[in-house]
């Protein structure tokens, strides 16, 4: 595991397009049919990362508590499998389940739509508003695999909160640390 922050994509980037299969149902999805109407979390995750796996809970929770406001969550997937066989779509079917996803979870075979993101690990969030603009890019809260800090996604949420409530873009935003992408 090689810890890696995020890229820090400049905020006010529109979100780039995509057409991915959602590995839970095996329908294809597309941006504009995922998005949310007052925003949309962009999260670059996979099966096995350590970092991705203490965040799943909240991950769940995240889109159950927002959904009804009107923003959406959408997973993707970009790790080599070839090298990382346990990230396999078939597996990330039954990691959906077993983690409780109401979102869709997809799978970018050709690792172009993580390139299009900067996205640099797992895992990486991005939330943009209702027009895809990027307003915020980072953490979802201090929580680390062993650093005995409570997983509350406070960072995420007071993003997604100040979002919903019309503001400009915050400040304070820290990347967020993870494994690597798994590159080809």
């Amino acid at each position: 595991m090689s810890l890696t922050p995020s890229n820090m994509l400049p905020l006010g980037t529109k979100a780039p397009d995509f057409n991915l299969v959602n590995t839970v149902d095996d329908t294809l999805v597309s941006l504009n049919q995922a998005k949310g109407v007052n925003g949309t979390l962009v999260m670059f995750i996979c099966n096995h990362c350590p970092f991705v796996i203490h965040v799943n809970p909240q991950l769940s929770q995240l889109a159950k508590d927002y959904a009804s406001k009107g923003i959406n969550c959408i997973a993707i997937s970009s790790n080599d499998v070839e090298n990382y066989p346990q990230d396999a779509p078939h597996l990330m079917k039954q990691h959906a389940i077993n983690n409780d996803y109401k979102f869709p979870y997809l799978y970018d075979e050709t690792q172009e739509i993580a390139i299009a993101y900067d996205a640099a690990c797992t895992p990486d969030f991005y939330v943009f508003n209702g027009d895809l603009e990027l307003v915020y890019r980072g953490q979802l809260d201090h929580s680390r695999p062993g650093n005995n800090i409570e997983l509350t996604g406070n960072d995420m949420r007071e993003h997604l909160d100040n979002l919903l409530n019309n503001q400009p873009a915050l400040d304070n935003q820290k990347p967020s640390m993870g494994c690597n992408i798994k590159w080809k």
